[in-house]
């Protein structure tokens, strides 16, 4: 093994041990295999650190292969994020091969790659990017990889095709009606929940949500939080009176207690916060 296989087989076995997927031998292989850099760009790199940008010493991929989040249009403040909030929702993501995925806010394709490998060559992978630059670098850099397609489109509007894993990668304010009604059955939708942005244009802290479909499509959908997330807004998937709700209801430090997704109904006692046509209980 040489030394770059190697350091990508223990940024693998980092990444997933503190993420809690120590045992996930699917995910250690993903991660293993996907050479970071390749999806990059040439480096140097600029790397995110005590809230500035770093810029790495050479362009040796080594420096890649740590929990770091990687600028790759710092214009737009836009990122390769950070790898152990990944392992953490892939994780939970449980995916199984042959399934079929739909990734939303693609980027320029490393944590697309990493979800092609997991769904294996009987799955499929369909990757949608809104920025037209990253979505040709996206294409270019996932053209040998024959189960994925990549889409230069905006995820807010307009169907979907059905899916049994839905990973966003944008935060929104609102589990979209699109994104839900896309789920087959057994099907789970993982997004960033999150509030307005601070000033300044950073992110909001809010929280990755887990929302599973029962295999017979039963309401109420299971929902639970996974853990704290700051991601570049979703654009069409805001809403600032909501994102006002959300930033009171994160300040509870109850999110824990999240245990479902209602669609269509009056809010009751149990809700956490509420929206539009939705809102999340922390009943079952």
């Amino acid at each position: 093994m040489d030394s770059l296989q190697s350091r990508r087989a223990f940024f693998a076995q980092l990444v997933a041990s503190a993420a809690g997927a120590a045992k996930n031998e699917r995910l250690l292989a993903a991660f293993a295999s996907t050479p970071r850099e390749h999806y990059l760009g040439p480096g140097p790199w600029k790397v995110f650190a005590g809230g500035a940008l770093v810029e790495t010493p050479s362009d040796d991929p080594s420096f890649l292969y740590q929990d770091v989040v990687v600028s790759i249009a710092p214009d737009r403040h836009i990122n390769n994020g950070q790898p152990v909030l990944h392992a953490v929702c892939l994780n939970a993501l449980n995916i199984q091969l042959g399934e079929k995925i739909l990734h939303l806010g693609a980027g320029t394709g490393y944590y697309t790659a990493i979800l092609a490998n997991l769904t294996g060559p009987t799955g499929s992978v369909e990757a949608y990017e809104i920025e037209a630059d990253l979505a040709a670098r996206a294409k270019s850099n996932l053209s040998n990889s024959p189960n994925v397609v990549v889409h230069e489109r905006n995820v807010s509007t307009g169907p979907l095709p059905g899916a049994d894993a839905i990973y966003v990668n944008a935060g929104a304010t609102a589990p979209l009606d699109t994104w839900l009604d896309a789920l087959n059955p057994n099907g789970r939708l993982l997004f960033p929940l999150t509030p307005a942005d601070n000033p300044g244009g950073a992110p909001g802290v809010g929280a990755m949500l887990l929302i599973t479909r029962a295999a017979d499509g039963a309401a109420p959908l299971a929902a639970r939080f996974l853990s704290p997330a700051m991601f570049i807004s979703c654009v069409g998937a805001r809403d600032d009176a909501t994102a006002a709700k959300l930033a009171e209801a994160f300040k509870r430090g109850d999110a824990r207690n999240v245990r479902s997704l209602r669609r269509h109904t009056p809010p009751d006692a149990s809700a956490w916060c509420a929206g539009e046509g939705w809102w999340l209980s922390t009943a079952l």
